[in-house]
């Protein structure tokens, strides 16, 4: 089967191109990447050409053999679905999880996102804690999350606790709630090491002034979860736009009525008085 027909390389365009017509990556903004599974890359080996092996920038073992899906630096969403072996390609890691090697794609000179240690460090991390159920790391810039980082405390329990109350759904999406990371310089290694610290506890992570990073099983999945919490950024977008305040809302117990029915577990520091 050819690279191009197969499942997981279809979703993976897919994504990017629902991604590209949400707005959420202008000229060549965000990434994408996607653990392969044994068997998906089974079905395209006979067709890799693995190049040079090259240095990742950080050190991820537990990847150490995994072959990635990941978007290219400098390439621009918009051409995900129009010219695929030049926006992405396949790289697969050393044992040592510290160098990488690209198999497939990225032709005409390319490279995987400059931010491909943030993906690896935060594929390692989701693997352990998920028990190797997260595969997607993706990430965008949504307009309305980033710009309530501009006037919300930059505090995972703020961010939470205004989303959750924008949808009556955001608390069931997303019970864990949402990390936030103050500004920092994006593709570097402090960064990198600042969400995976919260996507052990999240499955979201906000960056300040910048845009936003999730997890998830699959490219449904994570899709989904950057959707719902981007819509429920719009609504707090506009309610602060009103500039009357809430006259009501969904109150601490409501959401633990809704935990009850709904079978999810919510931190009770979210569920502050206010």
């Amino acid at each position: 089967m050819k690279v191009l027909d197969t499942e997981f390389v279809r979703g993976f365009i897919q994504l990017g191109d629902d991604g590209w017509k949400q707005g959420w990556h202008e000229r060549n903004g965000g990434n994408l990447s996607c653990r392969i599974r044994p068997e998906e890359i089974g079905e395209v080996k006979d067709q890799l050409t693995p190049g040079e092996w090259l240095d990742i920038g950080t050190s991820v073992p537990k990847l150490g053999g995994e072959y990635f899906l990941v978007t290219g630096t400098g390439r621009y969403f918009q051409n995900v679905a129009r010219k695929p072996e030049e926006s992405f390609g396949i790289v697969e890691l050393d044992g040592a999880g510290e160098k990488y090697r690209i198999c497939w794609g990225l032709t005409n000179g390319g490279r995987p996102t400059s931010e491909l240690p943030s993906h690896l460090m935060n594929h390692e991390v989701k693997l352990v804690a998920s028990g190797g159920r997260h595969r997607v790391i993706y990430h965008c810039h949504p307009v309305n999350t980033i710009a309530l980082t501009f006037v919300l405390p930059l505090k995972d329990e703020v961010f939470t606790r205004e989303l959750w109350e924008m949808m009556t759904e955001c608390p069931v999406v997303f019970p864990e709630g949402v990390g936030v990371v103050d500004w920092m310089v994006p593709g570097g290694r402090d960064i990198a090491v600042a969400t995976s610290e919260l996507m052990k506890k999240y499955n979201v992570a906000i960056w300040a002034h910048h845009g936003m990073f999730c997890s998830g099983a699959d490219f449904d999945e994570t899709f989904g979860l950057m959707h719902t919490v981007e819509k429920a950024a719009e609504i707090l977008v506009k309610v602060l736009s009103m500039g009357q305040g809430k006259r009501q809302t969904i109150e601490p117990g409501d959401f633990r009525e809704l935990a009850k029915d709904f079978k999810v577990e919510l931190d009770e520091k979210f569920l502050y008085e206010r």
